[in-house]
């Protein structure tokens, strides 16, 4: 199994959704971190291999560089209709768009990035709505499966760090006796 940091797969609860315990990488880092920088091949990122593919990561690199998008515009770049991603709101957690005072949706990137991943899911994995559920449910388990697994090692390497410390302060209370 080959692994490297991964991209967040968001929605506007800031959880990250990665699938399967298998990983393949790509040649390019993550949008979600920050919405106005596209992917680069200068930073490596790692999606569960039944999520990634070429042109998954050109859709998410084709988004514009916008601080929110109108449904018209997200429909547009999905190539589906309005109804389409009204309906995956009421169907999938993970696409929360805000709306405007005028009750008008605004996605963020993010959701942009995750309605092309349900779109993938239904369209070209051929899921069924239960099913992509259900492969979005693993997906953020994975990943916060992973999370607990780095918050452990991050304590970990404090741990040593302090020790190291406190290990240096003894010799140097050893050496003023001797």
């Amino acid at each position: 199994m080959t692994t490297s940091p991964e991209i967040e797969l968001t929605g506007n609860d800031q959880t990250e959704l990665p699938l399967g315990d298998t990983h393949v990488e790509a040649p390019t880092a993550g949008p979600l971190d920050t919405p106005d920088s596209p992917l680069t091949s200068s930073e490596p990122i790692s999606l569960p291999a039944a999520l990634c593919d070429d042109k998954l990561l050109e859709e998410i690199n084709s988004i514009p560089d916008k601080m929110g998008f109108k449904i018209g515009d997200v429909a547009d770049m999905l190539g589906i209709k309005q109804y389409v991603l009204r309906y995956w709101e009421t169907e999938f957690e993970l696409l929360k768009p805000k709306k405007a005072s005028n009750n008008q949706r605004m996605y963020t990137r993010k959701d942009v990035e995750n309605a092309f991943l349900i779109r993938k899911l239904l369209h070209r994995d051929r899921f069924s709505i239960e099913g992509a559920r259900n492969a979005l449910k693993e997906l953020k388990a994975h990943v916060k499966k992973e999370k607990d697994y780095s918050q452990v090692v991050h304590r970990l390497d404090n741990l040593h760090d302090r020790l190291e410390d406190l290990i240096l302060d003894i010799r140097r209370t050893r050496q003023l006796f001797k």
